[in-house]
Protein backbone atom coordinates (compact mmCIF):
# COMPACT_ATOMS: atom_id res chain seq x y z
CA UNK A 1 0.00 0.00 0.00
CA UNK A 2 1.08 3.24 -1.08
CA UNK A 3 2.27 5.90 1.61
CA UNK A 4 1.89 9.94 1.75
CA UNK A 5 5.56 11.63 1.97
CA UNK A 6 4.80 15.58 1.12
CA UNK A 7 3.51 18.27 3.72
CA UNK A 8 -0.29 16.10 3.63
CA UNK A 9 1.92 13.65 6.21
CA UNK A 10 1.49 16.03 8.90
CA UNK A 11 -1.89 16.82 9.26
CA UNK A 12 -3.09 13.38 8.20
CA UNK A 13 -0.51 11.38 11.24
CA UNK A 14 -3.62 11.82 13.58
CA UNK A 15 -5.60 9.22 11.31
CA UNK A 16 -2.66 6.84 11.09
CA UNK A 17 -3.59 5.87 14.76
CA UNK A 18 -6.86 5.77 15.19
CA UNK A 19 -8.75 2.93 15.73
CA UNK A 20 -10.78 3.34 12.03
CA UNK A 21 -7.63 3.24 10.21
CA UNK A 22 -6.03 -0.06 11.69
CA UNK A 23 -9.09 -1.72 10.68
CA UNK A 24 -9.23 -0.29 7.06
CA UNK A 25 -5.83 -1.37 7.01
CA UNK A 26 -6.28 -4.11 7.82
CA UNK A 27 -9.14 -4.60 5.37
CA UNK A 28 -7.18 -3.09 2.21
CA UNK A 29 -4.03 -5.29 2.64
CA UNK A 30 -6.29 -8.20 2.86
CA UNK A 31 -8.32 -7.56 -0.10
CA UNK A 32 -5.48 -6.81 -2.42
CA UNK A 33 -3.88 -10.03 -1.28
CA UNK A 34 -6.93 -12.08 -2.35
CA UNK A 35 -8.81 -9.79 -5.16
CA UNK A 36 -7.89 -7.81 -7.58
CA UNK A 37 -7.97 -4.31 -6.71
CA UNK A 38 -7.75 -1.22 -7.97
CA UNK A 39 -5.78 1.05 -8.49
CA UNK A 40 -2.31 -0.67 -7.67
CA UNK A 41 -1.76 -0.60 -4.35
CA UNK A 42 1.20 2.17 -5.02
CA UNK A 43 -1.32 4.41 -6.49
CA UNK A 44 -3.67 4.29 -3.83
CA UNK A 45 -2.34 8.46 -2.64
CA UNK A 46 -1.30 9.39 -6.20
CA UNK A 47 -3.97 12.75 -5.45
CA UNK A 48 -1.84 13.69 -2.46
CA UNK A 49 1.64 12.93 -3.80
CA UNK A 50 0.65 14.67 -7.10
CA UNK A 51 -0.67 18.03 -5.42
CA UNK A 52 0.85 18.80 -1.98
CA UNK A 53 -1.44 20.57 0.26
CA UNK A 54 0.31 24.09 -0.11
CA UNK A 55 -0.60 23.56 -3.49
CA UNK A 56 -4.20 22.76 -4.06
CA UNK A 57 -5.75 25.30 -5.81
CA UNK A 58 -9.19 23.43 -6.53
CA UNK A 59 -10.41 20.38 -5.37
CA UNK A 60 -12.28 17.71 -7.33
CA UNK A 61 -14.81 15.12 -5.27
CA UNK A 62 -14.98 11.62 -6.97
CA UNK A 63 -16.69 8.69 -5.50
CA UNK A 64 -14.68 5.66 -5.78
CA UNK A 65 -12.18 4.64 -8.53
CA UNK A 66 -12.78 3.64 -12.02
CA UNK A 67 -13.61 -0.25 -11.29
CA UNK A 68 -12.70 -1.43 -14.73
CA UNK A 69 -9.25 -3.21 -15.91
CA UNK A 70 -6.53 -0.76 -16.09
CA UNK A 71 -8.50 2.68 -15.79
CA UNK A 72 -7.37 3.87 -12.02
CA UNK A 73 -4.51 5.23 -11.11
CA UNK A 74 -5.55 7.72 -7.60
CA UNK A 75 -7.09 10.55 -9.76
CA UNK A 76 -10.36 10.91 -9.92
CA UNK A 77 -12.10 10.83 -13.10
CA UNK A 78 -8.60 10.12 -14.83
CA UNK A 79 -7.71 7.20 -16.30
CA UNK A 80 -4.16 6.54 -17.67
CA UNK A 81 -3.18 7.89 -21.47
CA UNK A 82 -3.45 4.32 -23.78
CA UNK A 83 -7.16 3.53 -21.39
CA UNK A 84 -10.59 4.29 -23.24
CA UNK A 85 -12.24 7.82 -22.09
CA UNK A 86 -14.65 6.88 -19.74
CA UNK A 87 -17.97 8.54 -20.28
CA UNK A 88 -18.35 10.94 -17.74
CA UNK A 89 -14.89 12.16 -18.74
CA UNK A 90 -16.30 12.56 -21.95
CA UNK A 91 -18.92 15.04 -20.92
CA UNK A 92 -16.16 16.67 -18.72
CA UNK A 93 -13.46 17.55 -21.64
CA UNK A 94 -17.59 18.71 -23.54
CA UNK A 95 -17.98 21.04 -20.68
CA UNK A 96 -14.54 22.00 -21.01
CA UNK A 97 -14.82 22.92 -25.00
CA UNK A 98 -18.22 24.73 -24.33
CA UNK A 99 -16.81 26.78 -21.38
CA UNK A 100 -13.36 27.73 -21.91
CA UNK A 101 -12.97 26.37 -26.14
CA UNK A 102 -10.03 23.92 -25.02
CA UNK A 103 -9.93 21.04 -27.84
CA UNK A 104 -11.02 17.81 -27.20
CA UNK A 105 -8.17 15.83 -26.60
CA UNK A 106 -7.31 11.81 -27.63
CA UNK A 107 -6.59 10.84 -23.46
CA UNK A 108 -7.92 10.78 -20.27
CA UNK A 109 -4.74 11.60 -18.18
CA UNK A 110 -5.41 14.84 -16.35
CA UNK A 111 -2.25 14.54 -14.02
CA UNK A 112 -1.63 18.04 -15.37
CA UNK A 113 -4.69 19.05 -13.42
CA UNK A 114 -3.06 17.70 -10.80
CA UNK A 115 0.59 19.36 -11.02
CA UNK A 116 -1.35 22.49 -11.01
CA UNK A 117 -3.19 22.42 -7.61
CA UNK A 118 -5.80 20.72 -8.88
CA UNK A 119 -6.78 17.89 -5.79
CA UNK A 120 -8.32 15.15 -7.74
CA UNK A 121 -9.35 13.15 -4.82
CA UNK A 122 -12.14 10.20 -4.92
CA UNK A 123 -14.13 9.95 -1.63
CA UNK A 124 -13.13 6.39 -1.81
CA UNK A 125 -9.90 4.77 -2.56
CA UNK A 126 -10.10 1.60 -3.68
CA UNK A 127 -12.28 -1.08 -5.23
CA UNK A 128 -12.82 -4.55 -6.64
CA UNK A 129 -12.29 -4.64 -10.04
CA UNK A 130 -16.01 -5.04 -11.97
CA UNK A 131 -17.75 -3.66 -8.55
CA UNK A 132 -18.89 -0.29 -8.45
CA UNK A 133 -18.83 0.80 -4.47
CA UNK A 134 -17.65 -2.46 -3.29
CA UNK A 135 -15.21 -0.72 -0.69
CA UNK A 136 -17.84 1.81 0.57
CA UNK A 137 -18.33 2.00 4.02
CA UNK A 138 -14.99 0.04 5.13
CA UNK A 139 -13.32 3.40 6.28
CA UNK A 140 -11.59 5.92 3.66
CA UNK A 141 -14.82 7.87 4.08
CA UNK A 142 -13.50 8.75 7.23
CA UNK A 143 -9.77 9.25 6.18
CA UNK A 144 -10.94 11.18 3.13
CA UNK A 145 -13.52 13.76 5.01
CA UNK A 146 -10.14 14.21 7.48
CA UNK A 147 -8.20 15.86 4.02
CA UNK A 148 -11.42 17.77 3.53
CA UNK A 149 -11.71 18.95 6.74
CA UNK A 150 -7.84 19.97 6.31
CA UNK A 151 -8.75 22.13 3.04
CA UNK A 152 -11.14 23.52 4.52
CA UNK A 153 -9.17 25.12 7.50
CA UNK A 154 -6.20 26.66 5.39
CA UNK A 155 -6.39 30.13 5.38
CA UNK A 156 -6.10 30.83 1.48
CA UNK A 157 -9.04 30.54 -1.07
CA UNK A 158 -9.96 27.29 -2.51
CA UNK A 159 -12.32 26.27 -4.83
CA UNK A 160 -14.52 22.60 -4.17
CA UNK A 161 -16.38 21.49 -7.23
CA UNK A 162 -18.95 19.13 -6.17
CA UNK A 163 -20.61 17.45 -8.52
CA UNK A 164 -23.71 14.90 -7.51
CA UNK A 165 -24.78 14.55 -4.26
CA UNK A 166 -22.42 12.27 -2.62
CA UNK A 167 -19.59 14.72 -3.12
CA UNK A 168 -22.29 17.64 -2.14
CA UNK A 169 -23.16 16.11 1.04
CA UNK A 170 -19.05 17.16 1.90
CA UNK A 171 -20.54 20.89 1.71
CA UNK A 172 -21.96 21.19 5.46
CA UNK A 173 -17.73 20.79 6.27
CA UNK A 174 -16.60 23.41 4.35
CA UNK A 175 -17.40 26.70 6.67
CA UNK A 176 -14.40 28.68 5.68
CA UNK A 177 -15.60 31.75 4.07
CA UNK A 178 -12.23 32.57 1.76
CA UNK A 179 -12.94 29.24 -0.11
CA UNK A 180 -15.72 28.70 -3.34
CA UNK A 181 -17.98 26.06 -3.83
CA UNK A 182 -19.33 25.08 -6.80
CA UNK A 183 -22.03 22.56 -7.13
CA UNK A 184 -23.60 21.14 -10.08
CA UNK A 185 -25.13 17.53 -10.98
CA UNK A 186 -22.74 14.72 -11.75
CA UNK A 187 -21.25 14.58 -15.33
CA UNK A 188 -21.88 10.91 -16.11
CA UNK A 189 -24.80 10.31 -18.67
CA UNK A 190 -27.72 9.35 -16.30
CA UNK A 191 -27.28 13.02 -15.13
CA UNK A 192 -25.38 15.65 -17.28
CA UNK A 193 -28.35 17.13 -18.99
CA UNK A 194 -29.81 17.73 -15.53
CA UNK A 195 -27.66 20.89 -14.97
CA UNK A 196 -24.09 19.69 -15.65
CA UNK A 197 -23.92 20.99 -18.99
CA UNK A 198 -23.54 24.65 -18.86
CA UNK A 199 -22.50 24.97 -15.31
CA UNK A 200 -18.99 26.69 -16.61
CA UNK A 201 -17.07 25.28 -13.49
CA UNK A 202 -13.71 25.80 -15.32
CA UNK A 203 -13.80 29.37 -16.26
CA UNK A 204 -16.39 30.31 -12.66
CA UNK A 205 -12.58 28.39 -11.15
CA UNK A 206 -9.88 30.89 -13.08
CA UNK A 207 -12.18 33.55 -12.43
CA UNK A 208 -12.33 33.47 -8.58
CA UNK A 209 -8.06 32.13 -8.75
CA UNK A 210 -7.88 35.57 -10.65
CA UNK A 211 -9.85 37.64 -8.38
CA UNK A 212 -7.45 36.62 -5.84
CA UNK A 213 -4.15 37.29 -7.18
CA UNK A 214 -3.87 33.36 -7.93
CA UNK A 215 -2.24 31.85 -11.18
CA UNK A 216 -4.96 30.31 -12.79
CA UNK A 217 -5.39 26.95 -14.01
CA UNK A 218 -4.03 25.76 -17.80
CA UNK A 219 -7.63 23.00 -18.04
CA UNK A 220 -5.92 21.86 -21.55
CA UNK A 221 -5.12 18.23 -21.73
CA UNK A 222 -3.08 17.53 -24.98
CA UNK A 223 -2.97 15.26 -26.95
CA UNK A 224 -0.75 12.10 -26.66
Amino acid sequence: MGAISNDWLSPLKPEFSKPYYAKLYKKVMEEYRTRLIFPPANDIFNAFELTPLNEVKAVILGQDPYHGDGQAHGLCFSVKPDVDIPPSLVNIYQELHDDLGCYIPNNGYLTKWAKQGVLLLNTVLTVRAHQANSHRGIGWEEFTNAAIRVLNEQDRPIVFILWGRPAQMKKSMLTNPKHLILEAPHPSPLSAYRGFFGSRPFSRTNEFLEQNGLTPIDWQIENV
